[in-house]
């Protein structure tokens, strides 16, 4: 049993690990689909407060598949997801970074360069909506994403405790004044 769940780890994290393009954040929606829908190794909840941790925790968000990994099968299997999305991605960057170097300033190395941004930015913003969507906390919940999203444009070194903080107390204003959560 414990040797199929890390088996599955493996096999779910990996693929997901090499469109992880800019981050973890845009593996954030299937990795939620494969572990809570498919798998149920946690619930809709488990996961946005393994998310929550993952995001508020030193180190990088990436993370959260640790803290999946942990919650399917233990210690085994927090070292076996994390394993599961840094190796593959390392093994291809230093690969990749090779021929980059070698490239750079070619016609195609440019284009792709300028293909890659967009994608990244769509991956996050499905990601994002996914998140929204599995949070089920009505419109304050977009409204609040929608500032945080704005106010990191218009001041980007603005520290993400401090939007935290705003976000909790405005919830919590809005739920004092007019009993709405």
């Amino acid at each position: 049993m414990h040797d199929n769940v890390l088996l599955k780890l493996i096999l779910i994290i990996s693929p997901l690990s090499l469109v992880a393009i800019g981050g973890a954040a845009s593996i954030y929606a299937p990795l939620q689909h494969q572990t809570v829908d498919v798998e149920q190794w946690l619930s809709a909840r488990e996961f946005l407060n393994m998310f929550a941790v993952a995001r508020v925790t030193p180190g990088p968000g990436s993370m959260l598949t640790t803290l999946i990994g942990w919650k399917a099968a233990g210690l085994p299997g927090a070292l076996v997801a994390t394993l599961a999305l840094y190796t593959l991605p390392c093994l291809i960057c230093y690969t990749v970074a090779q021929a980059w170097n070698r490239y750079r300033g070619t016609k195609w190395h440019t284009a792709l360069e300028r293909g890659l941004a967009p994608l990244g930015v769509g991956f996050v913003a499905a990601a994002a909506l996914a998140l929204l969507r599995l949070a089920d906390t009505g419109p304050l919940a977009w409204a609040v994403a929608a500032l945080v999203a704005a106010l990191l444009t218009w001041i980007p070194k603005l520290h993400p405790l401090l939007c935290l903080a705003l976000g909790g107390a405005l919830f919590v204003a809005v739920h004092l004044v007019f009993g709405v959560s």
